[in-house]
């Protein structure tokens, strides 16, 4: 039998370039095909998705990047920090009677000469980082040996075939370098129009808050097929595609592509950042970074796996059942809605009555549990030093044409614990004073406000906070303020692992449950929210909103997707409780 003409895994420019000649052959065409796909999309995804090979892509990477060879299929998982705006590039020529492309490359792997058939295209550009915040267990374990035949042999270029040892060596000296480029593209920086509309479209070492721009290892990413509209700022996503990185790249730039390469500037070079044509691209979900346990959500299960949790949390916590049951409730909460500035689902946490001795031992315990829970989690240790000097928030750099960015810019679904414990006295600079307030935002908002230097625009996000503090916070204005009382010494023993998954699929599962309240109970939550207020006019909406999140949290955690009077009761025992202490 005769075998496939192309193979997508190890050589996928060329399925790219046989779905091409084939479209071509069947009548295509080739200048009515900028943006649009002729069939390889389709032919990747079949063999990727549908037949299940995407587990045989190495996985881009800082570990890795030094091992991957030119025009490989890789993927990469990461979160769109900037959106760089689009680029031209020469698409397709005329190579005597034959039509070729130089879709999913930077590098023509034909000579063009001065092809008078040459037709422009357009890509877009985004800047991505790995996932910050990313716990190690959430992190993919099929990485691929770069050894295995999908990758040992890309497919040579005509141009000039080189051995492996020395493409090798070209790239490994290519991460000292920082070469020029030429470049016909638009304004890469986005509009004030399209960042608006990304930023309403889109919700804004593991455990720890973002590396500088200088530690971070980023990707650019290329789309095409003006498939970028489902693409916002801060989303994460999972791109396949075409690697492009190292001398490969700077070498046969100018010479081969007609300056029409759209490199850019020495800022970003391309041998020390990574260029990834990307095919296929999917968005991921918090759920997509929980392996195992693929349980049906049945009400009896759930109620189980919160017994236990909630048994780990209070034990953690020093037998303080109260705390306990308000952080299950927090590592639940999500925004589920926006009526105008309010987020609606938000429900952060300030635990108080917390010094530094309970911060080295509660504090700790209750971090790492955090962060053997949930996929995206950080720390953050404020100080009015820490607050003067940090940049929290992303600000535009037009010289480098770059979005820099922020410790908050962060993606959906990540808890960021506040240690508060270490602050003390002192004055604030200008920039403290911002930071301080970008903190206020966020609690009361979850929102970021991005600073593009001639304007300011928020973001939305959807961020669990939890501060830890002696006194109530005077940054954070939380919703719940729970004075943290134990009984006992923390309790943080080892915990096994089939009980650990069960935990983290309770939680990504539980949370997207839907909820409604019947109409008769609805009477009863009105009725009541009438009487408190009528004993305590101190009360205010946000309250009332509070409490009706609480509702659904306690619906949710028992895996039930109705409000009932058991559930409300609850509520209103659990706010009894919190009163008492505050009191």
């Amino acid at each position: 039998m005769v075998g496939k003409p192309y193979d997508c895994l190890a050589n996928p420019l060329g399925a790219v370039r046989y779905s091409f000649e084939n479209a071509v052959a069947f009548g295509a065409d080739p200048s009515s095909l900028n943006g649009k796909d002729w069939g390889a999309v389709d032919l990747f995804r079949n063999t990727l998705l549908d037949q299940g090979s995407l587990s045989k892509v190495p996985v881009l990477s800082a570990r890795n990047v030094g091992l991957l060879q030119p025009n490989m299929l890789v993927r990469f998982r990461g979160m769109i920090q900037d959106m760089l705006g689009n680029e031209f590039y020469a698409g397709a020529f005329k190579d005597g009677s034959l039509w070729r492309t130089n879709k999913y490359v930077d590098v023509s792997q034909y000579l063009m000469g001065s092809s008078p058939d040459m037709l422009i295209w357009e890509r877009h550009l985004f800047y991505c980082v790995p996932i910050p915040g990313l716990n190690s267990w959430a992190e993919e374990s099929t990485d691929v040996a770069i050894s295995q035949p999908m990758g040992s042999t890309p497919e040579p270029r005509e141009k000039r075939p080189r051995d492996e040892n020395e493409a090798m060596r070209e790239m490994d000296e290519s991460l000292e370098t920082s070469p020029g480029s030429k470049r016909m593209r638009n304004d890469s920086h986005p509009s004030h129009s399209q960042m608006e509309e990304a930023a309403a479209l889109s919700t804004c070492g593991a455990g720890a808050l973002p590396k500088t721009e200088a530690d971070s290892f980023s990707c650019l990413v290329k789309i095409y097929d003006n498939s970028d509209s489902e693409l916002r700022l801060n989303d994460v996503f999972e791109f396949v595609g075409v690697l492009t990185f190292g001398s490969e790249c700077q070498a046969d730039n100018d010479e081969t592509m007609d300056g029409f390469s759209g490199e850019l500037s020495v800022h970003m070079p391309p041998g020390k950042v990574p260029r990834l044509h990307c095919i296929i691209h999917r968005k991921l979900a918090v759920h997509d970074f929980v392996h195992g346990l693929p349980m049906e959500p049945k009400p009896q299960l759930i109620k189980e796996v919160r017994q236990s949790l909630l048994a780990h949390l209070t034990a953690i916590l020093g037998n303080d059942t109260v705390a306990a049951h308000f952080v299950l409730l927090h590592l639940l909460s999500k925004v589920h809605a926006r009526i105008e500035d309010f987020a609606v689902g938000k429900l952060s946490l300030n635990l108080t009555c917390f010094n530094k001795e309970r911060a080295s031992t509660f504090g700790n315990f209750l971090c790492s549990t955090v962060k053997e829970l949930l996929p995206f989690t950080h720390k953050m240790l404020v100080t009015i030093d820490y607050l003067n000097k940090a940049s929290f928030a992303p600000k535009k750099d037009y010289e480098r044409n770059r979005l820099m960015t922020g410790v908050l810019q962060l993606p959906e679904s990540s808890h960021v614990v506040i240690d508060e414990t270490q602050l003390e006295a002192g004055t604030l600079n200008s920039d403290g004073v911002q930071n301080a307030r970008l903190l206020t935002s966020l609690t009361e908002f979850q929102k970021l406000e991005y600073d593009f230097k001639y304007y300011k625009m928020d973001v939305v996000a959807d961020v669990q906070l939890l501060i830890l503090s002696e006194g109530k916070s005077n940054i954070m204005p939380a919703d719940l303020v729970v004075p943290f009382r134990p009984s006992s010494e923390a309790a943080g023993g080892a915990v096994l692992a089939e009980a650990l998954k069960a935990w983290r699929w309770y939680l990504v599962t539980v949370r997207s449950l839907p909820h409604s309240i019947d109409p008769d109970l609805q009477k009863v939550v009105e009725n009541d929210l009438v009487y408190a207020r009528q004993s305590k006019r101190s009360l205010t909406s946000q309250d009332f909103s509070r409490w009706l999140t609480m509702g659904r949290l306690v619906s949710l955690s028992l895996g039930e997707t109705s409000l009932s009077l058991e559930h409300w009761q609850t509520v209103k025992e659990l706010e009894r409780l919190r009163g008492e202490r505050l009191g």
